[in-house]
């Protein structure tokens, strides 16, 4: 693996203000920020991007699957509604593991579904900021495998 992307969706540029009980204070700028600094210790480029658009993350899966990139995808709100985003990971055959701050089980019943789920390789969440640090290492990890 020499890249990763990491892609955010809508209201995730208000991490650290937005319902810090819920989603922690920690900023998106601080959990890339970790993410680079883990990456450039095995040599990885990181592309790290965020959008409150669902057309731009759709454009941004399919240049990944392109490239074979690997994805850590917090889909926000469009988890649990955009049939576009499961496509585009299903179309462009990206390797993509969903992530999410919180136990989106232990809340509201319509965070319960997920239409990347069943596109992803994997799901990790309410670890809150340290979801995408697992998520990562399972990136490495099947890498890793994959050399075998």
């Amino acid at each position: 693996m020499k890249a990763v992307f990491v892609l955010n969706g809508p209201n995730l540029n208000l991490l650290g203000t937005r319902e810090p009980a819920t989603y922690g204070v920690e900023t998106l700028a601080d959990i890339e920020a970790r993410l680079a600094k883990t990456c450039a210790t095995r040599g990885i480029s990181l592309t790290f991007r965020q959008s409150n658009n669902e057309g731009d993350l759709v454009t941004w899966i399919q240049e990944a699957g392109k490239a074979e990139i690997p994805i850590i995808l917090n889909a926000g709100a469009y988890t649990h509604t955009s049939i576009a985003l499961h496509d585009a990971i299903r179309g462009a055959k990206a390797t993509c593991i969903e992530v999410h701050l919180s136990n989106v089980h232990a809340r509201e019943d319509f965070r319960h579904h997920s239409y990347i789920s069943p596109v992803a390789r994997g799901v990790i969440l309410g670890f809150g900021s340290m979801s995408y640090d697992l998520a990562l290492q399972a990136l490495f990890s099947i890498a890793e495998q994959q050399k075998s």
